[in-house]
């Protein structure tokens, strides 16, 4: 593994921020936590030294300053081997629960779309809905695959049902227009 390779660097950022309001911390919470850090404690966020954080970083640290806050950021790497393995096995972790979620959304998603086809509700609002859903999870799986440095294991699993979503939406959306274009019973 060379020195650039994910798990080798790390950023290490210390944010201390005002107590009040508390706006301020939960804005810079939400960031970090989009970004994919890692929180190691109380102010204290990591993230692999790769480009893809860059961004996420910077907002954070910006949100920090306008708050009155202080945020440090430090280049680190493991000590040993294993400091490398156990930072990037937090890291994997933080990443499969990501999944997991993700995973749980689209069984969501599906049973929306089982239900809607069980009622036989084939209307465009309903059509826009599900598609604007379906848009929603492509968004969320580009955000976590460009996170998901190490290959966290439910990765293939996600884009193996990400494809079942589509093609589910896709079915809901002929359903729609052969709803839709059918001519009224007893017309000919």
């Amino acid at each position: 593994m060379s020195k650039k390779e994910p798990g080798r660097r790390w950023l290490i950022l210390v944010i201390k921020l005002p107590a009040d309001p508390s706006r301020h911390r939960v804005a810079v919470w939400r960031e970090l936590r989009k970004t994919g850090a890692l929180s190691l404690g109380q102010g204290i966020w990591a993230v692999p030294d790769v480009p893809v954080f860059a961004d996420g970083v910077t907002r954070a640290i910006t949100l920090a300053e306008q708050a009155g806050g202080q945020a440090v950021t430090l280049n680190a790497s493991g000590r040993s081997e294993e400091d490398a393995s156990r930072f990037q096995a937090l890291f994997t972790a933080a990443r499969s629960e990501d999944w997991q979620e993700f995973l749980a959304d689209c069984g969501k998603f599906e049973q929306e779309l089982a239900k809607e086809i069980r009622i036989g509700k084939f209307t465009l609002a309903e059509l826009e809905e599900e598609e604007q859903s379906m848009e929603r999870l492509r968004r969320w799986h580009r955000d976590l695959t460009a996170r998901d440095v190490f290959g966290a294991p439910e990765a293939a699993e996600a884009g193996r049902r990400l494809k079942q979503c589509a093609a589910a939406c896709e079915g809901y959306a002929e359903r729609v227009f052969a709803a839709l274009h059918q001519s009224p019973q007893g017309e000919q």
